[in-house]
């Protein structure tokens, strides 16, 4: 698969060494049991953030898994993590052995309807260490995941990611690129999508 044609735009390519996609990580039936569990099993909270002195909330649930009896704190707030649960330990198992990397949680996002997103943002708190390689599958609703340059927002990519497709951050992806979620003016389903992350161990409680 050529992957640098994905990327393609205007006569400049998305540097290779910071993505690996496979839009067919997961077989059909796969990821059809693993949305179907984590929307009926995962407890999902909405969140919120203070903005304009005042609380606004995000437009999207979460849940945290990671190691048992633990606590994580990542820029500036403690979260509280849920203990594995077997299917999604087992992927990240064989993402870890697949790709060689190591995760000790997941970040669970479900975008309910195409009014649900996640703005601009670049995942790069201290607690996940120098050039942190992040491992994201998705699951439902296709959606389109844009990038943009910090320095240069000329320079944007879009992924659409669809059903059990995986997409790996790594390298100075979250220094050099910034990446979102769109709302969408199109009716949508609901979407899961999974973050697998190494939070350091000096961030667990």
């Amino acid at each position: 698969m050529d992957q640098l044609s994905l990327f393609e735009n205007e006569g400049y390519n998305f540097p290779e060494e910071l993505l690996h996609f496979e839009p067919a990580y997961l077989s059909q039936e796969a990821a059809d049991d693993l949305f179907n569990l984590l929307i009926r099993e995962v407890p999902w909270q909405q969140t919120s953030k203070k903005m304009y002195n005042r609380g606004i909330l995000t437009p999207r649930l979460t849940a945290w898994y990671g190691d048992e009896c633990k606590t994580y704190q990542l820029g500036g707030k403690t979260i509280i993590v849920n203990p594995w649960i077997t299917p999604l330990k087992e992927l990240k198992a064989h993402i870890e052995e697949q790709f060689h990397c190591t995760f000790n949680s997941v970040l669970l996002n479900l975008y309910r309807d195409h009014n649900d997103s996640v703005a601009w943002h670049r995942d790069r708190e201290s607690e996940l260490g120098d050039r942190p390689v992040i491992g994201s599958v998705s699951l439902g609703q296709a959606r389109n995941f844009d990038f943009r340059k910090v320095d240069d927002h000329t320079k944007k990519y879009s992924l659409l990611l669809k059903h059990g497709s995986l997409l790996l951050m790594r390298g100075d992806l979250q220094e050099m690129w910034e990446h979102r979620i769109a709302k969408s003016s199109k009716i949508m389903k609901a979407r899961v999508n999974l973050t697998f992350r190494l939070i350091t161990e000096t961030s667990l409680a």
